[in-house]
């Protein structure tokens, strides 16, 4: 589903990514929470912690995407900042 926000800053909700394994396209093998001006995939979570397996979604869904940027974000904190983990493909962080 498209649209836009006030700062007219065009996304999609529940975006789906194809995928496809030798030679059979799956039409609806992954799903999307955000994908903000087709640039940022943006993976949203209510969890009591952010676990691996969250970060490996995201990293699979930049990978199949061909996108190289990002968020992992847990509305389950006191603080949303503590929640938010970036990705960018490519890039190495410590």
């Amino acid at each position: 589903m498209p649209g836009t926000d006030l700062a007219q800053v065009p996304f999609k909700r529940q975006c789906t990514l194809p995928v496809e394994y030798k030679g059979v396209r799956l039409d609806c093998g992954y799903r999307l929470d955000l994908l903000i001006a087709d640039m940022v995939v943006v993976e949203i979570k209510a969890t009591e912690q952010l676990l691996p397996i969250h970060e490996a979604q995201l990293l699979t869904y930049l990978k199949l995407g061909g996108w190289n940027v990002g968020l992992l974000i847990n509305f389950n904190v006191p603080v949303l900042k503590q929640g938010i983990r970036r990705r960018v493909l490519g890039l190495k962080e410590d």
